[in-house]
């Protein structure tokens, strides 16, 4: 995803509502998420479908690699050789 722009990736919820089809071809165009205002405040972030799926996936990612560390810490992983071996037993029933 890229960085936003903040004078152009900001805007309130009235301006939002006159001009949707303008908007979604901009988050489309530029991949970086818009934010909706409401009263001043953030109330809902745009993004092109693809930044979401690719943001998806990153965080699936991270969530293996944390879960791979805490194991590691905790003493409970396997070791390649063995893993492999586990693979290839499987495999062959």
């Amino acid at each position: 995803m890229r960085r936003m722009i903040i004078e152009q990736d900001i805007r309130p919820l009235s301006e939002f509502r006159s001009g949707v089809a303008s908007f979604i071809k901009q988050v489309h165009d530029t991949k970086r998420p818009l934010v909706i205002t409401q009263h001043g405040k953030g109330v809902g972030v745009l993004l092109d479908v693809g930044e979401f799926e690719a943001m998806q996936d990153k965080i699936e990612l991270l969530e293996d690699i944390q879960t791979s560390i805490s194991q590691l810490e905790a003493g409970s992983a396997v070791s390649h050789k063995n893993a492999r071996e586990e693979v290839l037993q499987r495999l062959e029933l």
